[in-house]
C-alpha cells in the first residue's frame, strides 16, 4: 500500500513540475513578443531583464526537480510577471482581450462597410 501511494506521489509531481514547465514557458513567450517600449512606458525593468529571468526561471525548471529551492524562486519570478507586468504591459500596448485588433470602423460588416441601406 505504501508503494502505491508513494508512487501516485511521485506521478503528481511528476505533471506539477510539467506544469511549472509550461507555465513559466508562456510566460518568457509573452514577455518576448512584447514590444520594448511597452515595458518602459509601464515602468517595468526592461525586456532584456524579464527574458533572462523568465529564461532562466524555465531551465531551472526543466533540470532540477520539484523539491530543489530554486524552482520555487522562478516560479515566484513568473507569478510576479503574470500578475503585475504583464497586466501592465496589455494596459500600455492597448493588447486586451479582442486580439487580433480590427483595424476597420465599428460599423464594418464582415465584407467591408455597412452602409445601413
Amino acid at each position: 500500500m505504501d508503494g502505491v501511494l508513494v508512487q501516485g506521489f511521485n506521478q503528481l509531481m511528476y505533471w506539477v513540475s510539467w506544469g511549472l514547465l509550461l507555465f513559466s514557458l508562456c510566460a518568457f513567450i509573452d514577455a518576448a513578443i512584447r514590444r520594448e517600449d511597452a515595458y518602459r512606458a509601464a515602468d517595468k525593468q526592461n525586456k532584456p531583464f524579464w527574458l533572462i529571468i523568465l529564461g532562466i526561471a524555465a531551465a531551472v525548471n526543466f533540470f532540477m526537480g520539484i523539491f530543489d529551492f530554486l524552482p520555487i524562486i522562478g516560479l515566484i519570478a513568473t507569478i510576479v510577471y503574470f500578475v503585475d507586468v504583464r497586466p501592465a504591459l496589455r494596459q500600455v500596448s492597448g493588447g486586451g482581450r479582442n486580439w487580433p485588433r480590427r483595424r476597420g470602423s465599428s460599423s464594418d460588416g464582415p465584407y467591408g462597410p455597412f452602409n445601413g441601406r
